[in-house]
């Protein structure tokens, strides 16, 4: 019989320590709209170990603060080895982001590679009018 996915598959990496995304002050306050693509995504299923991977799309409108693009980086790259689900993965961009440069609005989709002739993309959005997703 094989083993059930648990509360603790599904709840891993949600509050895992992560890399601070930093933050760098907003010239224009005029409504633009940054989009990052991480194009390598890389983390790890935490009930079978085998590597997830794809591209995560970002796209805010920033208020008073950018985000550095650096730190950023470094805190997509910490999810290499981290074991959690990809709507997880989602989400847990969507909050981090919103915690740190307190946007307008963020949405963020996660376009993952096929594994066993699954595809998934996940999209998860938050505004300041919202208030949530």
């Amino acid at each position: 019989m094989k083993k059930a996915y648990t509360d603790e598959h599904a709840s891993a990496g949600v509050s895992a320590e992560l890399p601070e995304i930093e933050i760098w002050p907003n010239q224009y306050r005029t409504g633009y709209e940054i989009e990052i693509e991480v194009a390598e995504f890389t983390s790890v299923c935490p009930k079978t170990g085998l590597p997830d991977s794809g591209t995560v799309t970002i796209r805010y409108v920033p208020d008073k603060s950018c985000l550095e693009l650096k730190s950023l980086k470094m805190y997509t790259l910490a999810y290499r080895n981290l074991g959690i689900f990809q709507e997880n993965i989602v989400n847990r961009f969507v909050e981090d982001i919103v915690k740190a440069c307190k946007p307008v609005a963020v949405t963020v989709e996660g376009d993952f590679a096929p594994r066993g002739g699954l595809y998934s993309r996940i999209t998860a959005k938050w505004s300041r009018k919202r208030g949530h997703r």
